[in-house]
């Protein structure tokens, strides 16, 4: 079938992901820190599926390896998936530029850095598909989370200009925007049930946006029509909310 690359691989989003893609006779690299927490994972993925499933270390905001990180995996893969995403507390971020930093290398500078060299690779084989998970958040600054919000509207408008570069080359890109999420990563938080997705949804929605190559999916699908509201409310008002 081929082989699926999961950047970010212990979220819960991108294990939900290697049940997907294995369950469809896909291959599996599993790439995260402390990747050896991915073992159980793998065996797992192996016996269920029969597919073959490897394990790699990566950080991805050591930014000066990941060009060297890419160059050395084999095999290559040949569907990328960035499930990298750091919510962070936005009082901390701005109070320490450190934390700031982590905020942008991991959403933005750091998945982006590494897609751009799978880009080259898919670009010259002349195949491929890369997704990246991106959030309804980077649609419209808010104070609660603009740092977290802006590194994912980069992180859009980079994935809109790749897709724009390789539609020539036969690879596909795709921009995956959640809203909320059931997550570790949220978890504690009072999110509204009905417009909170599980991690199955969304590797559900980004394994059908993948397979019939679409450009932007949002998933869940009403918040399509949420950020259209948000993002025409005039700025005058728009200041002035508490959100």
């Amino acid at each position: 079938m081929g082989r699926v690359l999961l950047i970010g691989a212990k979220s819960d989003v991108a294990r939900a992901l290697a049940h997907e893609f294995g369950a469809a006779g896909y291959d599996l690299i599993l790439a995260a820190r402390k990747s050896r927490e991915l073992e159980r994972d793998r065996a797992d993925l192996m016996i269920r599926y029969n597919v073959g499933v490897q394990v790699e270390e990566l950080d991805i905001t050591d930014l000066e390896q990941l060009h060297t990180w890419y160059a050395t995996l084999e095999p290559k893969p040949d569907t990328a998936i960035s499930v990298v995403g750091l919510l962070g507390v936005q009082e901390e971020a701005q109070a320490d530029w450190q934390s700031a930093k982590r905020a942008y290398e991991t959403n933005l500078t750091g998945p982006a850095l590494l897609l751009e060299t799978i880009a080259a690779d898919f670009e010259q084989r002349n195949e491929g598909t890369i997704c990246g998970i991106s959030s309804v958040a980077g649609e419209r600054g808010r104070k609660s989370n603009y740092l977290y919000g802006s590194a994912k509207a980069g992180f859009s408008e980079y994935l809109s200009g790749l897709r724009n570069r390789l539609a020539k080359s036969n690879v596909h890109v795709v921009t995956v925007k959640p809203g909320f999420i059931d997550t570790k990563m949220t978890e504690g938080m009072p999110l509204p049930a009905p417009l909170t997705a599980q991690p199955e949804q969304v590797a559900k929605d980004i394994f059908k946006a993948c397979m019939k190559k679409k450009n932007v999916i949002y998933t869940l699908w009403m918040w399509r029509w949420i950020m259209a509201i948000i993002r025409n409310i005039p700025e005058p008002i728009f200041k002035k909310l508490d959100l």
